[in-house]
């Protein structure tokens, strides 16, 4: 038995972002219906590239009202039965703390994970993103710390060596998270040559009682 491939409707999805080079907004994909969406909905433009046509704002817009158009084009195309993505910088609706919350999420996930291991592994694995070199969450909050103490002298005018005391501590402050990272480093390293339990051994349930 031949089995068919299902079609795809490539030419119906529409992709909306910013073009990192020109910094224009620009629709890519889509089928004629989709272009005069686009055209209607978020006053976008026509123009020829080197694969063809594809859509654009027009220059000089300001930021707010390109986000404003791209969202509002997006949800016609979607309420048309179109597939669209949408930079999510383009979002006109995405709120101001989604990056805030997202961190928030995160921290709280790796605290769920820690709680529901049940190998040494897991624990070290959580503890490498915290304190990771390069991308752990711990160096990557020092060196925020180190740029806010650099930033803040030299807004006060401050001369290197001169700063006040509470600027000043901000250094030391940072030497001690890279301490700190070093000795959770050094804890993920002993767990993960810990012997691990046997397969569907409890674990004991201290936290339960803290």
């Amino acid at each position: 038995m031949t089995v068919k491939e299902p079609d795809f409707w490539v030419l119906e999805y529409v992709t909306i972002t910013q073009d990192p080079r020109t910094d224009l907004v620009v629709a890519i994909g889509g089928t004629e219906k989709a272009a005069d969406i686009l055209q209607r909905t978020g006053g976008f433009i026509t123009a020829p590239g080197p694969r063809g046509d594809y859509h654009r704002l027009p220059h000089g817009l300001p930021v707010e009202q390109q986000r404003l158009k791209a969202t509002t084009a997006s949800h016609a195309l979607l309420a048309a039965g179109h597939s669209v993505h949408l930079d999510p910088a383009l979002n006109a609706l995405a709120t101001p703390n989604d990056d805030y919350d997202a961190a928030l999420r995160y921290l709280a996930h790796l605290a769920a994970r820690v709680f529901a291991a049940e190998t040494s592994t897991e624990i070290a694995e959580v503890l490498t993103e915290i304190a990771a070199p390069v991308h752990g969450l711990l160096p990557l909050l020092r060196e925020v710390v180190v740029l806010a103490g650099i930033v803040a002298s030299d807004l006060q005018g401050t001369a290197p060596g001169e700063e006040p005391e509470p600027l000043a501590r901000l250094g030391d402050i940072a030497n001690s998270m890279s301490q700190a990272a070093d000795l959770i480093l050094h804890a993920r390293n002993h767990t993960a040559r810990a012997p691990q339990p046997p397969p569907g051994t409890a674990r004991p349930s201290t936290l339960r009682h803290r």
